[in-house]
């Protein structure tokens, strides 16, 4: 054979052995005790033609477009995609559904706990901060002072509690499956409006007790129309605070135990069984103003009763500081939900 017809593999495998020659690569002379393997070399009579290795075919090479869901990394710190959440909507909706029915499942009583549970706490603080203590709720019968404290208060503690515990209650449907996580903690806000929901028509039947069997005057004012902001203003408030402790706890728990005394704590720092008329000349008045809650909570007794203060400034300062926590609780959120997988 004429080796300078030879044609040599150089560079690309395919490139010039697709020439019209036969060639072989010359085989060294075998050594003793070394054994050699003769190269599979493929000649061009079993070599793809050249146009199908150009162009390959298209379902190998060229990706699928429609796809139903991409994933994909978030490029920006604060990008919460509300259009997908709104896409999983009924997802939103089973996990309102499951929390509801799960927190009472096998009870006797069921959601008649929401009715027990504030009429329980309004006997204990008429006893002890109405006889006992004897502190003044500015002309308002104490059963629905206390009981409208009580009801805006328990909503804001139940949105609190829940969403601060979204990574690590849901860590095991995290790891699994794919769904925004921002579904999670909304659920919590949405399934404790039926809580309050059923609080607020056991007030309104007491408040409706009051006026046509006891007398008392109740004053409609267009005060009443502030009722809504206001709960959406601690929903906020709540969603907020709640999920900024849900990423803190993912790598330290004892943040949340922490947490947890001091909500009970704030209970009393918030004017829920006294008015702020009572502090007027303590010097603890300043402390109690800088809660965001203290012009919430005061502000509703005042849009019911038409008793109190309304304090826009307050309402300003509170709506201020409940946007600010919960843009700061949004980027935490954003940010820890990506790698509270490997902490949690």
């Amino acid at each position: 054979m004429n080796l300078n017809r030879a044609i040599h593999l150089r560079g690309s495998a395919w490139g010039n052995a697709l020439g019209n020659y036969k060639h072989t690569k010359p085989i060294p002379p075998k050594s003793p005790g070394i054994h050699h393997k003769t190269p599979n070399i493929k000649t061009p009579d079993t070599i793809a033609p050249k146009s199908e290795i150009r162009n390959p075919p298209s379902d190998i090479t060229q990706p699928d477009e429609d796809w139903d869901l991409i994933i994909r990394p978030k490029a920006a710190l604060l990008e919460l995609n509300l259009k997908e959440v709104w896409r999983y909507r009924d997802l939103l909706w089973l996990f309102v559904k499951r929390d509801f029915t799960a927190q009472y499942k096998q009870t006797i009583l069921g959601p008649l706990w929401h009715i027990i549970q504030p009429l329980l706490t309004t006997a204990m603080f008429l006893f002890i901060f109405g006889r006992i203590a004897r502190i003044p709720t500015d002309g308002v019968p104490a059963v629905l002072f206390y009981m409208s404290g009580i009801t805006i208060w328990n909503y804001f503690s139940a949105c609190f509690n829940g969403t601060s515990g979204t990574f690590a209650a849901n860590a095991g449907i995290f790891g699994k499956v794919y769904f925004p996580r921002l579904v999670t903690p909304l659920s919590v806000i949405v399934s404790n409006m039926v809580k309050l929901g059923i609080q607020l028509l056991l007030l309104f039947a007491i408040m409706a007790w009051y006026y046509f069997v006891k007398g008392y005057p109740l004053q409609i004012t267009a005060s009443v129309l502030l009722l809504p902001v206001l709960l959406l203003m601690v929903a906020m408030l709540g969603l907020g605070a709640g999920i900024i402790t849900s990423s803190l706890t993912t790598k330290y728990r004892d943040f949340g135990v922490l947490i947890g005394f001091g909500l009970q704590l704030l209970m009393y720092a918030t004017p829920v069984v006294y008015p702020m008329s009572y502090l007027a000349n303590s010097r603890y008045k300043i402390f109690i103003e800088a809660n965001p809650l203290t012009a919430i909570v005061e502000t509703f007794k005042y849009a019911l009763f038409h008793t109190g203060t309304l304090n826009w400034n307050g309402l300003l300062y509170s709506a201020v500081f409940t946007t600010a926590v919960l843009f700061a609780g949004l980027v935490i959120f954003s940010k820890v939900e990506k790698t509270f997988m490997d902490t949690v």
